[in-house]
Order: structure tokens, then C-alpha cells, then sequence
């Protein structure tokens, strides 16, 4: 889940990440070590708004953890894996309806 900025946009990123690719840069900063706990994962990275699409939508790291209804993870990629519906169930409710189109335009204001 990463995407390229627009082609008119030369200051910015080569690429946006958002999903599991921004997880996952969060947890590459992060000295963790398998299994973990949900508690464990956002005392160590601080907790981050992970970006859910291009146009600014995010999650907390702590409200996607809860969201997957699990405590402990085996394994890096058994977060990931749980992390995943969670993520793109916040981009797909993000898109819909007025309020998603005022997010859209406004995406600092209305988080």
C-alpha cells in the first residue's frame, strides 16, 4: 500500500507509504523482539498515527491493535497479518459520505 505523489509535486516523497508499508517503517525504527504485546508495541513506538490512504486518513497504532481483538503477537508477521483488515477497513470507511469527502479536503483538521 504505497503510492506515488503526484507527478506536479517535486519537494515531496518519492513515495507515500500508508498501510502496512507505514507499519512497518515504524517497527524498522523500533527494537522489538517476538513475541510481543500490544502494550509492549506501542510503549516502544511511541504510539504512531499510521497513514491509511493518500489523502491524510489515519489510525493510531493503539486503536488499530485493539481493533484486531488480540493481546500478543507471535511473530512480525502475525501482527502484520492482523494489522491488515484493520488498516484497510479504515481506508475503506474513510471514503464514504460527506464526511469522508470533507477529510479529503480538510485532512489535518478532521482527524
Amino acid at each position: 500500500m504505497a503510492a506515488r505523489p503526484p507527478v506536479n509535486d517535486d519537494d515531496g516523497p518519492d513515495v507515500v507509504e500508508f498501510g502496512i508499508p507505514a507499519v512497518e517503517t515504524h517497527l524498522d525504527a523500533a527494537d522489538l523482539t517476538y513475541p510481543v504485546d500490544s502494550e509492549t508495541l506501542v510503549a516502544v513506538t511511541g504510539d504512531p498515527e499510521v497513514p491509511v490512504n493518500t489523502r491524510g486518513r489515519s489510525i493510531r497504532l493503539s486503536t488499530a491493535l485493539e481493533r484486531t481483538g488480540r493481546e500478543q503477537f507471535d511473530s512480525r508477521r502475525d501482527l502484520l497479518n492482523a494489522l491488515h483488515p484493520v488498516l484497510e477497513d479504515a481506508r475503506q470507511s474513510g471514503a464514504a459520505g460527506v464526511l469522508g469527502y470533507v477529510r479529503s479536503l480538510i485532512p489535518n483538521v478532521l482527524k
